[in-house]
């Protein structure tokens, strides 16, 4: 069976003005779409096609694992964002945030400071890693999922990303994501799922 694209959360314009209707029409509508379009185009016939994406991710290498990966990796960083996003954590995942970074802010700082550091195409995540939190960053396609850690919440710092609002201000990018966009209810489900499979 085929991969579809997966639609946005949201409508096309819902994160303007931090992140445009412009940049999500190329981002998704072309970027996102591609990978979606190759990874059928390079599973057809195969036995790939009864896997999951998370199966084609966990099984290959190369062309075939960087298209899982990056629609993978792009479905959850539109889940990552929201309209009137922002704000802080509240309960479980606060704490986590408090016991493992020190504060909120600090977390902010640490994790920009990743972002900002992550050399050419990549992403900065927040993950669950041996029941506590870390910031991670990734090159390219490669995601967490391949590292045995979960992620609760991911941004994109591949240029593609930000280039159309931003240019080549990353900085301002992603504190724009902190600040505007970040969906910290998305991120609390998945720490939630994760504290509950641990309890089974």
């Amino acid at each position: 069976m085929a991969f579809e694209l997966p639609p946005l959360p949201y409508a096309q314009d819902a994160l303007e003005p931090h992140y445009s209707a412009n940049t999500l029409s190329f981002h998704h509508g072309k970027h996102h779409a591609a990978y979606v379009n190759k990874l059928n185009e390079l599973i057809a016939g195969t036995a790939d096609e009864e896997k999951t994406l998370e199966e084609i991710i966990a099984s290959s290498t190369g062309g075939l694992f960087n298209q899982a990966a990056q629609i993978w990796n792009h479905t959850f960083f539109w889940n990552s964002m929201k309209p009137a996003g922002g704000g802080a954590p509240d309960g479980a995942l606060a704490q986590a945030i408090d016991a493992a970074f020190g504060s909120l802010d600090a977390f902010k700082e640490q994790f920009k400071a990743a972002g900002v550091g992550q050399f050419g195409s990549g992403w900065v995540w927040l993950v669950k890693d041996n029941g506590g939190l870390k910031i991670v960053t990734s090159g390219n396609a490669e995601t967490p999922l391949t590292d045995g850690q979960t992620p609760l919440l991911t941004c994109d710092v591949w240029e593609h990303a930000y280039y159309l609002d931003y240019q080549n201000r990353r900085p301002d990018f992603i504190q724009a994501f902190l600040d505007n966009l970040v969906n910290w209810d998305f991120a609390a489900a998945n720490f939630e799922d994760v504290a509950s499979a641990a309890a089974e």
